[in-house]
């Protein structure tokens, strides 16, 4: 018997069709597409739109494994017209975890779920992709639920709650209340640089679109680019930024190697230290924009795709920008003019389509990660639409038609 509804080709399951996919803008006859809506294509693979999922940790894996929460939370995105979903971070180690609960790609027994949810989120025409970190001196803190029942933030290392070695550019902690982590050696570096590569392996086999490397917010990375949390002697730390860009380096270009999609770095643009990154003698105190800058120069020398530009994470004393909406942006403009040949993802409260259609429209970024707003309301890229154009003038999908809006 033949069927009325067209399925889409290839699924795991039966799905119907969505012509065009969801979260398409389909204009009247001359009318301009707005930049948000517009598709991007990097390294050969093409985004329906400019709107990304930005990673959210969950905080509800038991040994790495995500569960169906994570298919739905995922999954409801990818029915709702975004142009790409950013998993959250998926430890490349079990130390690596920033809570006992984050997800984890250092298994093959991770697998299976997390392709269940990629062939989900291609089911309905949407890409998705893997962010993949090491929490470093923040490994082992609580989830934030759990930290206001048991009354502190970190799981202890003395009393066996964290039952694994926290590592860090030098023995630093974060705050007194974390653990001490101990100062990485070539060796501890090059088995986090292993977990990275065969972690990028597993997401070959998963099928994943993209990957985005976690360079912020004060985990491994971070904390070998900052001079505020790198106090090392050797050639992996102090003052010069060829020491404390090395290892990250590597590391990215190693990644680089063995993955040929798109390839994304999430970076803290600035710690927020103070005014300036610089003392009066001229040495390095904080992370800041200027050495971002020369970081994503060095990180598209190796072809990294694109800089996702947030802030903050790494220095517990920081002080923050009034949180307005996209008060993160300038960051994101900052690295888009000096490098213009490089993609660029705006983060941070990007709440209204007035203000994230205007952020592409004006050059400051390429693409905008939304968090917040589509936990409020899913459907925002359908309603972005509307609000920018005054009518229902993006694509939703076949089961929700003529109920949206």
């Amino acid at each position: 018997m033949t069927s009325l509804m067209p399925s889409l080709d290839g699924a795991y399951q039966f799905f119907p069709l969505n012509e065009p996919p969801v979260g398409t803008f389909i204009p009247k006859e001359d009318e301009p597409v707005p930049k948000l809506f517009q598709p991007i294509t990097i390294r050969g693979v093409t985004f329906k739109n400019r709107m990304f999922v930005s990673p959210m940790g969950m905080c509800s894996s038991k040994e790495g494994h995500m569960t169906d929460w994570h298919l739905v939370h995922l999954g409801g995105f990818a029915t709702r017209g975004i142009g790409g979903i950013c998993t959250e971070g998926l430890a490349v180690l079990p130390e690596g975890r920033v809570t006992p609960n984050d997800a984890g790609i250092w298994s093959d027994d991770h697998i299976p779920m997390l392709k269940r949810i990629v062939d989900f989120c291609h089911g309905q025409q949407t890409l998705i992709g893997a962010q993949l970190g090491h929490g470093g001196r923040k490994s082992g803190s609580l989830p934030p639920w759990l930290a206001k029942i048991a009354g502190k933030n970190v799981a202890s290392v003395e009393e066996g709650e964290w039952p694994y070695t926290v590592y860090g550019p030098c023995d630093l902690r974060f705050n007194e209340e974390h653990n001490l982590p101990k100062e990485m050696t070539l060796d501890d570096m090059h088995r986090v640089e292993d977990a990275y590569v065969a972690a990028i392996q597993r997401c070959k086999k998963i099928g994943f679109d993209f990957i985005e490397i976690h360079a912020a917010h004060g985990y491994l990375l971070t904390s070998f680019l900052s001079p505020f949390s790198n106090l090392r002697t050797d050639e992996y730390g102090g003052q010069p930024l060829e020491n404390r860009f090395r290892f990250p380096l590597r590391l990215l270009k190693r990644c680089r190697e063995v993955w040929d999609k798109p390839m994304f770095v999430r970076i803290s643009a600035t710690e927020w230290g103070d005014a300036s990154e610089r003392a009066n003698d001229g040495t390095w105190k904080y992370w800041g924009i200027e050495q971002s800058i020369l970081f994503a120069g060095e990180m598209k020398k190796i072809g990294v795709d694109l800089v996702d530009c947030s802030a903050g994470g790494n220095n517990p004393e920081q002080y923050i920008l009034p949180s307005i909406e996209g008060y993160q942006v300038p960051y994101a403009e900052a690295i888009k003019k000096a490098h213009p040949d490089l993609h660029v993802a705006a983060v941070g409260k990007i709440i209204s389509p007035a203000a994230a259609e205007s952020i592409i429209t004006n050059g400051q970024a390429d693409v905008v990660f939304l968090a917040r707003i589509l936990l409020q309301n899913p459907h925002w890229p359908i309603f972005a639409a509307k609000e920018l154009t005054g009518r229902l003038a993006a694509k939703t999908t076949n089961q929700y038609e003529g109920w949206i809006g």
